[in-house]
């Protein structure tokens, strides 16, 4: 079920990969590529190359790659089939579907929209000119929230009655009930979901309504908050109020701020800290770490102090090691409600985001911070306190900085502490840590041939072969690509990811070098690697004649390659034989 292949393929090509990602960071021309600051992550100089030709982009600085398809999916947090609507209606192209409902259920979901984005402006006009939102005005105006910011947030008021909602909008009962905004009630009909609350909208990445968090005034009917309904366009476990306006600052600083309520979140951006996002009534999941981690690698925490510090551990650490993010702890004074202290004292509020340690530090501190270090029975408790949590962490060489900290507040020998550590046994890593990922670009005959080889598919298929590729990694891309034949965007697809992300990145990589003189050091360096391999079995056998023979031939071969001779196709094609001969593709060298 989804959009027909031919017509993805149609929208993959007429998009113009450029024009849509320049919608996001300058692009200035560099070669036969574009290049210019990433806009997936924070970054000073340009790491972000796009090739136009083959509709691909890559990041040398955190590896983000694809087509365009894939980069309004990562740039918007879109599904597949979202994005190439999206593109597609950009470019004006016609979509059909695999299954003829489909088209049914997208125009049924883009009415739920419809219906939100009118209950939004119906609730927002409510509050500003409803005479019963008096008691909703006067609370806001006591929490700090003057006009222009109800304006922003298109804060709204639902009123304390049955059905106004549902009688002045123009949807039907089950758009209304499948959007979140009506109830069934017990004659059949439909009620308004939402009664007597001030109404927070909540929108996705796009800015385009999801649902609503409810707040009841003080002595109102509980519960203190009603969010919307689980529907098909709003999750709680993946939804993240103020993420559409959070979004560019975290990407500029690289960093979130996460809070527990709207308020919250508003009060951060009344105070400077525009980066600050809201879990909707739940706590903070792998959905949600895994949509932030789009746009920023650190997360700051800004709830509770206590409820922060009891955070399950390796919860936070799985979420670091899984999607590459640091999570840190801003510090608030106790009892400190982010949207009070920005009235009370926003300078301790933007320095508890400012000094917010990472989550093991904070915690080791919170456990020192509140023990009695004047004796030797407070610095020890202390230091087994603290020990306990330092042994969750998953990396030794963080462990171990943590350790020297505890020793030197509770005047402990270090050894003593990790032997400690040792003989109490360290909980093992979630995983093993990842090694460093490189984004060096490396210029040897063998990347110069798989550049080429995308660049210019036929006429580097014709020439070099896979037996020329030495590397295991360079033969699996070259295999993708001869398999595809020559076919950048399917090869990709079938790829397993390390070789689709070499893909992509030799697709934005420029080279000027000439297949022909490519191919000839290829033969070279393989033929090189073959003389000595003959050089070493001669010496070692009883009987130099039979070798002596291929070794001469070998040696004037690898000089009619050299780069200084001229060129011989008839040469060339005679050592690629032999080279085949010698060294099938798919199996060693003979010995």
């Amino acid at each position: 079920m989804g959009i027909v292949d031919e017509d993805v393929v149609r929208v993959r090509e007429a998009a113009d990969i450029v024009a849509v990602v320049s919608a996001h960071t300058q692009l200035k021309r560099v070669g036969r590529s574009w290049s210019g600051l990433c806009p997936f992550h924070g970054e000073k100089s340009p790491s972000f190359s796009v090739n136009q030709e083959k509709g691909v982009f890559y990041c040398f600085g955190c590896q983000a790659k694809g087509d365009v398809i894939t980069f309004v999916r990562d740039i918007d947090h879109l599904d597949f089939q979202t994005a190439v609507e999206q593109l597609a209606a950009k470019f004006s192209i016609p979509l059909r579907y695999t299954d003829h409902n489909e088209g049914a259920r997208r125009e049924a979901r883009s009415k739920l929209r419809e219906a939100l984005e009118a209950a939004v402006d119906w609730y927002h006009q409510r509050l500003l000119t409803g005479p019963d939102a008096g008691a909703a005005r006067r609370y806001l105006r006591e929490r700090g929230f003057d006009g222009d910011t109800v304006r922003r947030y298109r804060i709204g008021w639902a009123p304390d009655d049955w059905d106004q909602l549902v009688r002045a909008l123009d949807f039907s009962p089950k758009v209304l009930r499948d959007a979140g905004l009506g109830r069934e009630n017990r004659r059949g009909g439909t009620n308004d979901f939402f009664r007597a609350r001030v109404l927070f909208p909540i929108f996705d990445a796009q800015g385009d309504p999801l649902g609503f968090g409810g707040r009841m005034l003080p002595g109102g009917r509980p519960p203190k908050y009603q969010n919307t309904p689980e529907t098909a366009l709003y999750r709680k476990s993946k939804v993240l109020y103020g993420l559409n306006w959070a979004k560019d600052e975290a990407v500029r600083t690289n960093e979130f701020v996460i809070c527990e309520g709207y308020t919250d979140v508003i009060g951060f951006a009344s105070v400077g800290v525009e980066r600050a996002v809201a879990t909707c009534g739940t706590a903070l999941t792998d959905e949600h770490v895994r949509t932030l981690q789009r746009w920023a690698p650190r997360l700051v925490l800004a709830f509770d102090p206590d409820s922060a510090g009891q955070a399950a551990a390796d919860r936070v650490y799985e979420w670091e090691r899984k999607h590459e993010v640091e999570v840190a702890v801003a510090a608030l004074p106790p009892g400190g409600d982010p949207a009070d202290l920005a009235r009370s004292d926003p300078d301790a509020l933007r320095r508890a985001v400012s000094e917010a340690r990472p989550f093991l530090g904070f915690r080791v501190e919170r456990i020192l911070g509140a023990a009695s270090l004047s004796t030797p029975e407070g610095r020890g408790r202390a230091a087994e306190t603290a020990l306990a949590a330092i042994a969750e962490h998953p990396s030794e060489f963080v462990r171990d900085q943590y350790l020297m900290v505890v020793a030197d507040r509770c005047h402990l020998d270090p050894e003593r502490l990790r032997s400690s550590l040792r003989s109490g046994g360290v909980r093992p890593r979630l995983k093993p840590e990842r090694p460093p990922r490189r984004a060096v670009r490396h210029d040897t005959p063998e990347t110069e041939a798989l550049r080429l080889a995308v660049s210019q598919p036929d006429e580097a298929m014709a020439m070099f072969h896979e037996v020329l590729f030495d590397d295991d990694r360079h033969r699996s891309v070259w295999r993708a690509l001869a398999n595809a034949g020559g076919d950048l965007h399917e090869a990709m697809a079938v790829a397993d990811p390390i070789v689709a992300e070499e893909l992509t990145r030799l697709a934005v990589e420029d080279t000027d070098a000439e297949i022909v003189d490519v191919r000839r050091l290829l033969l070279r360096d393989r033929a090189q690697a073959e003389l000595t391999a003959l050089e070493r079995d001669a010496r070692s056998a009883t009987d130099f004649a039979p070798y002596a023979q291929a070794i001469g031939w070998l040696k004037a071969r690898i000089e009619a390659v050299s780069p200084d001779a001229p060129p011989s196709g008839q040469l060339e094609d005679e050592l690629l034989d032999w080279l085949l001969q010698r060294r099938p593709a798919d199996g060693p060298a003979d010995q």
